[in-house]
């Protein structure tokens, strides 16, 4: 039988996640500023850009994941894939998803961003961020979900709005690293059709789980996707 730990733990692991999140937004605003991701740019080379930022702002030098920078026809292939490197086009949708370690704890992040003016894009940019909270909401709504019905309603969400989900989940467990430690079983690790268990609940050390909700929104026909992360049930 798990042992629950100590209260005092669980809020140095809420702080220390939430800390890790708030210094990814950092972290991506100054891309931004810095215009890190933009035209004529390829994408390992803007990837590199933001590694180089992390270990400028914040001494980053580790990331749990590999790094992902993806534009045009390569924003639809799913994390496994690993495209050929692309020069961003300056009508390009492009997504970043890195997963930087703060401190002993995860961060994962990803945003999307459209240069042109294609209103298919820019309409994804704006969905993204929209159907991120109708899934937190569904969340924070029923106390006992279950990573299939929260899928279940991210996928009906998506359809509505016209997309449909490019990954075989649609977020994951989170925590110290590496997170995948914390919970042997993978389907029960994921929020995936596959795992009927409550969302709610601690893993096996007695820790409460904490989640990302992940979201890889594609168009098959026009061909491209966005991408949008971040914690689902905290900050």
């Amino acid at each position: 039988m798990a042992v629950k730990p100590p209260k005092h733990d669980e809020a140095r692991r809420v702080a220390g996640l939430e800390a890790a999140q708030e210094k990814a937004i950092a972290l991506f605003a100054e891309v931004e500023a810095r215009g890190l991701v933009a035209p004529g740019v390829g994408e390992r080379e803007a990837s590199d850009r933001i590694r180089d930022l992390a270990n400028e702002m914040f001494g980053t030098t580790k990331h749990w994941h590999k790094r992902i920078v993806r534009s045009g026809p390569n924003t639809l292939a799913p994390y496994q894939e690993n495209p050929p490197d692309r020069v961003i086009d300056e009508n390009d949708i492009v997504f970043v998803d890195f997963g930087p370690i703060f401190e002993e704890y995860e961060a994962d992040f990803g945003r999307t961003y459209v240069f042109g003016d294609d209103p298919d894009k820019h309409r994804l940019v704006r969905d993204l961020p929209r159907i991120f909270d109708a899934g937190r909401a569904a969340f924070e709504a029923d106390p006992g979900i279950t990573g299939k019905q929260l899928y279940a309603e991210v996928e009906r969400l998506a359809a509505e709005a016209g997309w449909s989900i490019g990954i075989w989940h649609t977020g994951h467990l989170v925590g110290e690293f590496p997170h995948e430690t914390n919970e042997g079983a993978k389907t029960q690790s994921y929020i995936t059709p596959e795992n009927d268990g409550p969302l709610r609940r601690t893993d096996r050390g007695g820790r409460v789980c904490h989640w990302i909700l992940e979201l890889h929104l594609v168009d098959e026909q026009r061909r491209f996707g966005g991408f949008y992360e971040q914690l689902l049930d905290l900050a």
